[in-house]
């Protein structure tokens, strides 16, 4: 079996940067193709990887098969299928329900925070304001973030205790927005975002982006 993971933009797309730590801090092996999103190559991707859309996709290939797994939840589960030892979810199943419930949550949530705050690892503005409906979603990402720390954190760096999980996964790129935009966070929180961009997986994709030569526009602030 073998796995090569689609990507955007590293700077700029949140959602490959899921899909990144839904892997390498899970040890397992994989190749990555970043794509320039926006771009006739990502035109070519769509044309070439049906049905897939978005990234990230992964591409599982298992002799002559290959089969097309795309949209960052649906990698999650696939790979938790595959690779049961790896740790994706926690193991206790009252907090893999929590951690389900979580990203499901950031999957389809914070539409306010996403479009008012675009991934830009690039940048730090530091007076930004976000406006009403950002600070609300801010509000409820920090509240859900002490919520599983005080309930499964354990006293460990993560949501879940001393493991990096799925859970940390989706929330890296509302970390790294936090940063981006100098969002002021509560002490657990803001340890919490810290632990997150610190982890090795993290640092090596961010590391990634900042060698990257595409500018968005879209994505930049000024």
């Amino acid at each position: 079996m073998a796995y090569t993971i689609i990507l955007g933009n590293k700077v700029y797309s949140s959602w490959s940067l899921r899909g990144w730590l839904l892997m390498r801090p899970f040890g397992i092996p994989f190749d990555q193709k970043v794509i320039e999103l926006h771009s006739p190559d990502f035109a070519r991707f769509r044309d070439e990887t049906p049905p897939a859309l978005t990234v990230p996709t992964l591409l599982s290939r298992d002799g002559s098969d290959t089969l097309t797994v795309w949209d960052s939840l649906s990698i999650a589960e696939f790979l938790h299928e595959r690779h049961p030892e790896a740790g994706i979810w926690p193991a206790d199943p009252a907090a893999r329900a929590a951690a389900r419930s979580l990203c499901a949550e950031m999957h389809s949530s914070y539409r306010p925070l996403r479009s008012t705050m675009p991934m830009n690892m690039r940048r730090q503005y530091r007076t930004f304001t976000p406006d009403v409906d950002a600070q609300a979603d801010i509000a409820r990402i920090t509240l859900l973030w002490r919520w599983a720390k005080e309930r499964w954190g354990g006293g460990g760096p993560y949501l879940f205790g001393g493991n990096f999980t799925a859970a940390e996964a989706f929330y890296a790129p509302v970390a790294s927005r936090f940063r981006t935009y100098g969002v002021k966070l509560d002490d657990a929180s803001q340890a919490y975002a810290d632990a997150v961009l610190a982890h090795p997986a993290t640092a090596e994709f961010i590391d990634a982006a900042m060698r990257e030569s595409w500018v968005s526009e879209k994505n930049e602030m000024d």
